[in-house]
């Protein structure tokens, strides 16, 4: 992501195509969300830009597999090989309270107190939590000890001190 505040996100990546399964032009899908069974009730998906209608989605050996309408053949799903599957925003999945989308995260402005930090230009998955960068140069942990509030649509998050910012 950049260092500059992006605009409003309209589309979620929420996945990549993978190589082709077999000859009728089933897809291997590589997820790229926290919400792997979403793809479980999709009937229509954007694939690189092209809207595909969604004829059966499979669960094998821990993998996702899908097979769109029109897609017939090991040729024309090679054609889609690489390409992100993406969802508009409308059709995210809900979240918890307290839980936010890493992409609503970047770009806002962080505070401790009156003082500006700077803006989130990354968020780090860890494994035990996230980690916000701040312009490349400060690491927040995303810890109810170190974050006091975000507040996504004023693009403001405030942290508990010094205390709980790395430089």
């Amino acid at each position: 992501m950049t260092k500059s505040l992006q605009s409003e996100v309209k589309e979620i990546i929420v996945g990549k195509v993978g190589a082709a399964r077999g000859l009728d032009g089933t897809l291997k899908i590589i997820p790229l969300t926290d919400f792997e069974g979403r793809f479980d009730d999709l009937k229509k998906i954007s694939v690189g830009g092209k809207i595909f209608q969604v004829e059966s989605v499979k669960h094998i050996g821990g993998q996702i597999f899908i097979k769109f309408a029109g897609v017939d053949s090991r040729e024309s799903a090679r054609a889609l090989t690489n390409k992100f599957l993406t969802v508009d925003r409308e059709d995210a999945a809900p979240l918890d309270d307290g839980e936010f989308y890493i992409f609503d995260v970047i770009g806002c402005e962080v505070f401790d107190g009156d003082k500006r930090l700077g803006a989130v230009t990354n968020v780090f998955k860890t494994g035990s939590n996230d980690v916000f960068e701040v312009d490349g140069n400060i690491l927040i942990p995303a810890l109810k000890s170190a974050v006091k509030s975000i507040d996504i649509k004023a693009k403001r998050i405030v942290v508990r001190g010094q205390d709980s910012v790395v430089s």
